[in-house]
């Protein structure tokens, strides 16, 4: 089995993946920031970082996983104030959002959610160790985080410094200016806004201290691996790291994996473009959970994604063609045996299957791997070759592939029914189909036609596809 390669964003380079305990990983992942609905971008990184959990535990690792919710920033004071709303409450509604999402995506659950703001007192003690180590320093009430005491600042971003002005300051909690400027740990409240008081005064914490505390908290001062966006390395990540390193003196994470940018028909997502998607956008226009998990997951995470509707559609094709292909395995009758040289043909596809993903989760090539044989496969069951005996061993190759990809269960209308858009997909359950199924095929042997072309078009109309094999099975697929 290949050795597990990963670009670490730190180094620049592609690395061997060697945790800092045998047989185990600890990941922090940068969740959403709860103050809307999260969009189809985000999502491109939350698919990726589930690839990665899921392919890791595949290979046998047991993973500490933990994934933030920041439900205090600027954002969220400023919305939550003009909605009349505390913090909390102001946010639950997006934080279920965001679960509900994540499902509708197969992404599993981390093994820790942490809010920011149950952990106030952890960010205020860090604060406290930096203080003690001089690396901040007041001003009207806030308390800044001082750069030019931290000589590796940049290290990650590659951020040239050669501009930095002592004691420029920045209070948002995110900038886009590529300059370094001192930021804030700690914020001094305005008026009307919500605070805390602590041992360092009234006011609520910076973005970037927030992941530090609860990381370190739940994982350690070392993490095996921490992920996100690209659009987090500068300044999020690296402040991360300055604050993190200063307070303990140990590096912060071993691995840095960052997921690139996602364009809608090749140009940046903005409102203003009205190519701005959240899932229920997409949802609503008649798409499925899986295949927008799969056009997520096709293209490897550190190539920028161009998504389509075309692409889409493409992503909904591959998904029913690899749910056919399953239910052939399922249902059709093959002769006894094996045929000569399929059994090595699995095993190549296996092979390359963990080969592309091991390379740095080259999801492309993995993917291939399994449509190459998917085709073989179909090819020589049409031809009558394809024998009996090998069913078990490429049903066991799909289930190592769904393992990570998660796209082969045909539960899209379940999901969307529990989202309310059961319409979509004619609300029929998969027992409802079968039952049907099986009356037209009875309806068949007493050669009552009429009845069964009548189910037929009952579920057509209802989103269903029938397709009579040549054995004489039935399959049926949603459109």
């Amino acid at each position: 089995m290949p050795e597990i390669q990963l670009h670490n964003t730190l180094s620049g380079k592609v690395e061997p993946f060697v945790p800092q305990k045998p047989g185990e990983v600890r990941i922090y992942t940068c969740g959403p920031t709860v103050y809307d609905y999260a969009h189809i971008g985000n999502y491109r990184t939350f698919v990726f970082q589930d690839i990665l959990r899921r392919f890791l535990k595949l290979r046998g690792f047991k993973l500490h996983h933990v994934m933030n919710l920041t439900d205090v920033d600027d954002r969220i004071i400023a919305n939550a104030a003009a909605a009349g709303k505390n913090i909390r409450d102001y946010t639950e509604k997006f934080a279920q959002a965001f679960f509900d999402d994540c499902k509708m995506l197969s992404i599993e659950a981390p093994e820790q959610w942490v809010r920011a703001t149950d952990h106030i007192d952890d960010m205020v003690q860090l604060i406290q160790r930096l203080q003690e180590k001089t690396f901040t320093y007041p001003s009207e009430g806030s308390i800044y985080y001082r750069i030019a005491k931290f000589p590796n600042y940049g290290k990650l971003s590659k951020i040239d410094l050669s501009g930095i002005q002592a004691g420029a300051r920045v209070d948002n909690d995110r900038y886009e200016k590529e300059s370094a400027r001192d930021f804030a740990l700690w914020k001094a409240p305005k008026p009307g806004e919500h605070f805390w008081e602590t041992a360092i005064g009234p006011g609520r914490p910076g973005w970037h201290i927030e992941c530090s505390a609860m990381a370190m908290k739940y994982l350690g001062e070392t993490l095996d691996i921490h992920t996100g966006g690209i659009d987090l390395a500068f300044p999020h990540h690296e402040n991360e790291i300055a604050q993190s390193e200063a307070a303990t003196g140990k590096p912060f994470a071993r691995y840095w994996l960052h997921a690139e940018h996602l364009l809608v028909e090749g140009e940046k997502m903005s409102k203003s473009l009205g190519n701005f998607f959240t899932l229920r956008d997409l949802f609503a226009k008649g798409y499925k959970p899986s295949a927008l998990r799969f056009a997520l997951a096709s293209v490897p995470y550190r190539k920028q994604l161009n998504f389509t509707f075309d692409g889409l559609k493409q992503a909904t094709n591959s998904v029913e063609r690899l749910r056919n292909f399953a239910d052939r395995l399922k249902q059709a009758k093959f002769p006894a045996g094996k045929q000569d040289g399929m059994a090595a043909r699995i095993a190549k596809a296996a092979e390359e299957f963990d080969a592309g993903l091991s390379d740095d989760l080259n999801t492309a090539r993995a993917l291939a791997a399994v449509f190459d044989l998917v085709r073989e496969a179909n090819i020589a069951m049409d031809k009558g070759e394809f024998r009996q005996g090998d069913v078990a061993a490429v049903q066991n190759f799909l289930a190592t592939f769904d393992r990570v990809f998660a796209v082969l269960e045909d539960n899209d209308a379940e999901k969307l029914r529990a989202l309310g858009y059961g319409s979509v997909t004619g609300g029929l359950t998969d027992a409802e189909i079968d039952k049907l199924v099986a009356e037209r095929n009875a309806a068949k042997k007493k050669r009552d036609f009429a009845t069964a072309d009548r189910i037929r078009k009952e579920l057509a109309d209802r989103g269903i596809i029938l397709e009579d094999a040549k054995d004489g099975s039935v399959r049926w697929k949603r459109k």
